[in-house]
């Protein structure tokens, strides 16, 4: 009935429309003669809809039909194009600039003059008019100030801008949309929608992510041998905590690896009461990194902090570090610029070390690449600035660690020197919202000898920059200072760093025998030929306690054209010999590219020596492109110069619905051959029948969702047996992922969620095959665990419709007016607009109560208050309520001293 009554309003709308225009072409010779003593009157009053391409512009700006034309309100359409004009009622000017900083507009109704850039003329009577509201300008006029073509459909009651150039507003669109494909971001706060917690138990079936690779290899030196090796992932609960293993073989098949973790991890820092912590584990931890003393170091021990799981140990570096099965790849990227690449090393975990951040938000993702074209993604966003540590909020950490050795280790790899037993503690606290102390004790075994260490740090927000000061002591006389900042000035960020190391001061942090170490860096965004490009020049000179002094300039330049990313790395390294050796200088350079040429995925690198050792060093390249529906190509070429090793492969991937198999081939210069073959699949608990489950997805190292989709006749959010379950229903995960559709008993799983990062799952409300049935809710939020299916429910529940009309308060309808229905939790779930007597309509809406209240921007453009004194309620029986009329009150305003500026128009709609 609602959506009757609304197509029979449209119809009378469009049809008076027409014949006002058939009246208006009926007495044109009469209005010709007239058009000179025609005035604003109420019959002649319009509101029209902006519009520009695909995009809606403004909340609609009022207007006059005139005897030979169409005249719209000047502070209407500042509002809808959002021009920074500022409109004077008292002084009769209007000032600012149209589109284009260099098109400055002036306008001065006194003078009756418009002048635009140096450019002035006299209005002529019939460019802007005078109304009840402030200034009507004619279409035409307003087009050439803004150098756009303007039309008014009347038919349609549209004003419609045409322009041979992207204006403000659609570029503006346009890198909304481009964010919405990198990093889409919610609109609104997780913590306020359901939340579904599972709780952990004393023993939950682990999930198993299996790597198997068996290959046959003939060379000159060792004959033909054969290789078999396998690398398996688990993750599971135990004692309520989670467990994970990671066990893996040498080339023959026996185990010489084995990594085990227990550990629990709660973004909501609700662990071990009291202490408040984020995360606790024992076994194979990871070990903080300091400022001046000790390094990040993986190993087998304990570990305990409340600090946020995201956050870097440092404020100007961060360490990127996870498990790499053998065979894959990893790429770092920042803010969408591939700045880094980690190969496959055989320990299974890649590593990006000290990477720099940039002052503001600090957009990582690391792109894991398996054999079998899998592509895994980790993202994280990293702020640096004053809400870096909170106010009054303190933050711990304590480790106990033995670096470098797994659980149980028989691979016999030569140590490090970062090998043996350490630990430490450290602490900050938010002072203020600009500054935050640090202190930090660690004892660690580092070249042959146990050194302990005592630090302090203080971080002070100034401006546009982060600042902090640390000094360290190593107990033995020796101690070490460092100052550094971050800036961001306007488009550039800055980080700078100063470090002076006395009397044999010597830890991780720094080389050997060095006693100064300065650095310099810029990160700028460069425009050249209409392509963004990131731009990074790093300087750093050090100085040793024997006199040697070296020198190091590097560049990185990172762009991405269409859908190739690409970083050019440039080093040029100079060193000075105290001892009288004789200096030594070398510049080299390496390009690294990933992307997709049409159907091919390309990735590779190459390295080059342009002074000191000169010429082609080595290169490597690989693409990737599809079989078919179930199977991939991939294709290798590599070229090693020192060794004059050419090397070339082929591989075939064939995904089957539970593993996938590589085959693949490669033959070298040298005559070297390796064939082999590799599989992948995972298994794990199947929360549809609770058994077992096989799949091609990697199970053990990501989340899963299990969700159930019903129909809530009861509308109590809890599915009763006798309430039918919904199939053929797509779930969605954050804002897109997507999953398979729910089957016949209502139940789909949605797998590589990232885990402990919130994320909301949600009804694909367009697959609903009943208009009149509806999401109960936005949907619930979780926070994945590694191999755990998270269970959950997703209500649909009936949908109605709720009408009336919106008045102005004294009478008169309103018009083209955004109204908005709000849930009980405060959320706009609903907006539509006002028809031409006032007439609105919300449809499939679910059951619920609502409040109804007009939009804020449309209520400042009217001149009314945003509340309306509306509750709407559907329920069974009651699916359809109009509210009849609905009065929207006046905006009380004081009113301003004579001498003050009139602030920019605040029209009243006719």
């Amino acid at each position: 009935m609602g959506r009757l009554l609304k197509d029979i309003h449209t119809s009378i709308s469009r049809s008076l429309t027409a014949l006002a225009l058939l009246g208006a072409l009926a007495v044109v010779p009469v209005q010709s003669a007239h058009a000179a003593n025609w005035s604003p009157n109420d019959d002649d009053s319009i509101l029209l809809d902006v519009r520009s391409k695909q995009y809606r512009i403004g909340n609609g700006v009022r207007g006059y039909q005139k005897p030979n034309g169409v005249c719209v309100d000047l502070a209407d359409v500042i509002m809808a194009f959002d021009l920074p004009v500022r409109l004077d009622k008292k002084s009769r000017r209007a000032t600012g600039w149209l589109f284009e900083e260099s098109r400055l507009f002036t306008l001065d109704r006194d003078q009756n003059i418009v002048q635009i850039m140096n450019k002035s003329s006299a209005l002529a009577a019939d460019d802007l008019i005078d109304t009840p509201e402030g200034y009507c300008v004619d279409t035409k006029t307003l087009g050439r100030w803004l150098n756009v073509e303007l039309q008014a459909d009347l038919s349609n009651a549209l004003l419609i801008i045409a322009a041979d150039r992207k204006l403000p507003f659609e570029l503006a669109e346009e890198r909304k949309q481009r964010a919405g494909n990198v990093r889409p971001t919610a609109q609104f706060n997780l913590d306020s929608l359901p939340q579904a917690k599972t709780p952990y138990k004393f023993w939950r079936m682990p999930s198993v992510d299996v790597n198997i690779n068996a290959a046959i290899r003939h060379d000159r030196a060792g004959g033909t041998s054969a290789s078999f090796q396998y690398e398996l992932l688990a993750s599971g609960e135990i004692a309520t905590a989670s467990v994970e293993a990671r066990l893996s073989s040498d080339n023959r098949g026996v185990p010489d690896a084995l990594r085990l973790r227990a550990y629990r991890s709660d973004p909501k820092a609700e662990l071990l009461g009291p202490l408040k912590a984020t995360h606790f584990g024992i076994g194979d931890i990871a070990m903080p990194s300091t400022t001046l003393a000790t390094q990040s170091t993986s190993g087998r021990g304990v570990n305990i902090t409340n600090r946020p799981l995201d956050r870097p140990d440092s404020f100007d570096r961060t360490t990127f570090r996870g498990d790499l099965p053998a065979g894959w790849d990893a790429e770092l990227y920042r803010n969408d610029q591939l700045i880094g690449f980690a190969p496959s090393r055989g320990d299974g975990r890649y590593e990006f070390v000290e990477v720099p951040l940039h002052y503001g938000q600090n957009r990582f993702e690391v792109v894991l690449y398996g054999p079998q074209g899998q592509v895994r993604r980790d993202r994280k966003l990293i702020p640096v600035g004053l809400d870096s540590i909170p106010p009054k909020k303190t933050y711990y950490w304590a480790s106990i660690q033995d670096a470098g050795h797994d659980l149980i280790d028989a691979s016999g790899t030569a140590p490090t020197p970062f090998d043996g037993w350490r630990g430490g503690f450290g602490i900050e606290r938010g002072l203020d919202a600009r500054t935050s102390v640090a202190a930090a004790f660690t004892s660690s075994h580092f070249r042959g000898r146990r050194r302990k260490f005592a630090e302090l740090s203080v971080r002070r927000a100034v401006g546009p920059a982060l600042v902090e000061i640390a000094g360290a002591s190593n107990f033995a006389g020796g101690f070490g200072i460092r100052g550094q900042a971050l800036a961001q000035i306007g488009q550039t960020s800055i980080s700078a760093e100063a470090n002076f190391l006395q009397r044999g001061f010597q830890s991780e942090r720094f080389d050997l025998d060095l006693n100064r170490l300065f650095l310099l860096a810029i990160d700028q965004n460069v425009k050249i030929s209409g392509q963004q490009f990131a731009l990074r020049v790093e300087g750093q000179q050090k100085s040793r306690i024997n006199g040697d002094r070296s020198h190091q300039i590097s560049s990185q330049l990172s762009f991405n054209i269409k859908s190739i990313s690409a970083t050019t790395e440039m080093r040029w390294e100079y060193d000075h010999s105290g001892q009288g050796f004789g200096d030594r200088s070398n510049l080299s350079t390496v390009t690294r590219l990933s992307g997709r040429i049409g159907g091919l995925r390309l990735r590779g690198q190459a390295q080059f020596g342009l002074v000191g050792t000169t010429g082609f060093k080595q290169s490597s390249i690989t693409g990737e492109w599809r079989g078919g529906d179930r199977s991939d190509w991939r294709a290798e070429l590599g070229y090693d110069a020192p060794t004059r090793r050419t090397t070339l492969g082929l591989g075939y991937i064939q995904k089957f619905s539970k593993f996938a198999l590589t085959a693949r081939a490669e033959i070298a210069s040298d005559k070297t051959m390796v064939a082999g073959l590799n599989a992948a699949f995972s298994f794990g608990p199947n929360p549809r029948t609770g058994g077992f489950r096989i799949a091609s997805e990697k199970l053990a190292s990501t989340g899963q969702a299990f969700a159930v989709v019903f129909q809530d006749e009861n509308a109590d959010g809890i599915r009763q047996s006798d309430e039918p379950l919904q199939k053929s229903v797509e779930l969605t995960a954050g804002f897109n992922g997507r999953g398979t559709p729910t089957d016949a008993n209502g139940r789909a799983i949605i797998d590589g969620l990232t885990p402990y990062q919130p994320i909301l799952i949600g009804i694909d409300g367009s697959t609903l095959s009943d208009p009149f049935l509806q999401p109960a809710t936005d949907g619930i939020v979780i926070i994945p665990r590694p191999g755990v299916p998270m269970k959950i429910e997703l209500p649909l529940v009936a949908a109605g419709e709720i009408s009336g009309s919106l008045l102005r308060d004294g009478g008169g309808q309103l018009t083209g007016v955004e109204i908005e229905l709000v849930n009980a939790s405060g959320r706009v779930v609903k907006s539509t607009r006002s028809e031409f007597d006032g007439y609105f309509l919300f449809e499939s809406v679910p059951y619920g109560r609502y409040q109804l209240r007009i939009a804020a921007l449309t209520a400042n453009i009217v001149g009314v208050q945003t509340e309306l004194a509306a509750i709407a309620e559907l329920k069974r029986g009651q699916s359809s309520v109009n509210l009849g009329p609905l009065v929207a009150k006046p905006v009380l305003r004081i009113a301003q001293a004579a001498t003050e500026p009139a602030s920019p128009a605040q029209p009243q709609a006719p």
